[in-house]
């Protein structure tokens, strides 16, 4: 059963209280076996923004759907077009002191495993190379017909060479990788079938209205299950592929710690609430536990 695609939540309650503290945050991380469940919002210092910030894209973007996707061959075009100047800005994106932090901590056997929500490969980039990519990623293309994977930098040259003469030029980066563009420049793209067997290409990602598949989801509630906490970084927590870990974590009675910009629908499911931006604060937070290791050594 496919999901329905979640775009906007809007809390029913009065938002709970947060902090910009990070001693409870501290005092969760340094007993260890945390793992952490990484949103859009761990990029957004990396010049990606995310949905449903301040400056989410969905105030203005609405994301391609698998359903138009899958049946539409103009709406494959377009999302090609967009996708194609897209991925050289999300491909030339460098791993944040977010990302580096997080790496930091794994090394150093606080967190014992990573699930991200995000597409960029950025956690990979910075050093994380085990990370759980929940929706996939950008850096790879699945032919939805012979289901042959291929690097998106192979797809990237194939269209380029297709596309001689597209002079597109990218407005404003999605987290998707998409891009704004007008309707005529879209319509002189040409998109390329699958090597393979001429079938139809898509990235390797989880589009919205699309299931992830059965054996990632249980990869990462092992990972929630061998967890002592969930620390979520940077996730409104909107969309119900990466809400059911908190929800899986606080019915086990694990704390969730929640540190992000603004309120986020798991909110009543977290013990600490932390606003703060995301490469500051898990900067800090690497700091206060080499301290503390540093006094107890």
């Amino acid at each position: 059963m496919r999901t329905r695609p979640t775009l906007s939540w809007t809390s029913p309650d009065a938002p709970l209280p947060r902090t910009s503290s990070l001693d409870e945050l501290t005092d969760v991380v340094a007993r260890g076996r945390v793992v952490v469940l990484s949103g859009a919002g761990l990029s957004t210092e990396s010049g990606i923004p995310d949905y449903r910030g301040e400056t989410g894209s969905l105030r203005r973007h609405t994301p391609m759907t698998y359903d138009e996707f899958v049946g539409s061959a103009e709406g494959r075009q377009r999302y090609w077009a967009r996708s194609h100047l897209g991925w050289r800005t999300i491909a030339r994106a460098d791993p944040n002191d977010g990302h580096r932090a997080v790496t930091t901590l794994r090394e150093r056997g606080y967190v014992g495993g990573v699930i991200t929500q995000n597409v960029d490969g950025l956690h990979q980039a910075a050093g994380t190379a085990d990370a759980v990519e929940l929706h996939g990623s950008l850096d790879r293309v699945i032919c939805l017909d012979c289901r042959r994977t291929s690097p998106r930098a192979e797809l990237d040259r194939r269209l380029r060479a297709a596309n001689p003469g597209f002079t597109g030029a990218a407005t404003r980066i999605n987290p998707d990788g998409d891009v704004e563009l007008p309707a005529d420049v879209v319509r002189g793209f040409r998109p390329v079938p699958c090597e393979a067997c001429e079938g139809v290409l898509k990235p390797d990602v989880v589009f919205f209205g699309e299931n992830v598949p059965r054996p990632r989801v249980e990869q990462c509630y092992r990972l929630v299950d061998d967890a002592a906490a969930l620390l979520v970084l940077g996730s409104s927590l909107t969309v119900m592929s990466g809400l059911r870990f908190v929800r899986h974590a606080a019915k086990a009675d694990k704390p969730v710690v929640i540190v992000n910009r603004g309120e986020t629908r798991g909110d009543r499911y977290a013990a600490v609430r932390v606003d703060r931006p995301l490469g500051p604060a898990l900067t800090e937070l690497v700091a206060r536990l080499g301290a503390e290791r540093g006094r107890t050594a």
